[in-house]
């Protein structure tokens, strides 16, 4: 059995693996990409916390798999002076001791949210978000979450943008 990668491809230690762009949906239907630049510009004027918001980026972008907004939001948040430990903790965010009651009901929500074929988001952790959050800062943290999961659906499946 012969492989389809030559051995000119195959990555080694020194050479970087760079996924291919698959489809550049921007600029196949720019006037869709301009609306969801336009809502994403907007949902990013909220009242809360710009690292909350970068947190619940990232969680979100782990679990539907988007390489490019798993970069994007974790390099947003060193560039916001974050420590390490906390940007790579998002992935096991219960476990570790570095988050805040409101990170944590926020990371808690993002998760039920972006993981709806499990089921709909339950009552009790509505209930934990709404006792952490005010009812206009819910709904713009309702919006932050189904606005990257919009962009990451579109990057896990046309896989528009370079990573890197």
């Amino acid at each position: 059995m012969t492989s389809d990668i030559s051995t000119t491809d195959t990555p080694t230690a020194d050479t970087p693996v760079v996924p291919p762009v698959r489809l550049d949906t921007g600029a196949l239907a720019p006037h869709i990409d301009k609306a969801m630049a336009h809502l994403d510009n907007v949902s990013r004027k909220t009242t809360l916390e710009p690292v909350l918001l970068d947190l619940v980026r990232l969680r979100a972008s782990q679990l539907n798999g988007c390489a490019y907004c798993v970069d994007t939001h974790a390099t947003d948040l060193r560039e916001a002076g974050q420590d390490e430990r906390r940007v790579s903790g998002v992935a096991v965010w219960r476990e570790m001791p570095f988050f805040t009651a409101r990170e944590r009901a926020a990371l808690e929500l993002t998760e039920a949210g972006t993981r709806l074929t499990e089921g709909p988001v339950t009552d009790e952790v509505f209930g934990r978000a709404a006792d952490q959050f005010g009812e206009t800062e819910l709904a713009e943290l309702i919006w932050t979450i189904t606005v990257i999961n919009a962009w990451n659906r579109l990057g896990a499946i046309a896989r528009p943008w370079p990573v890197g």
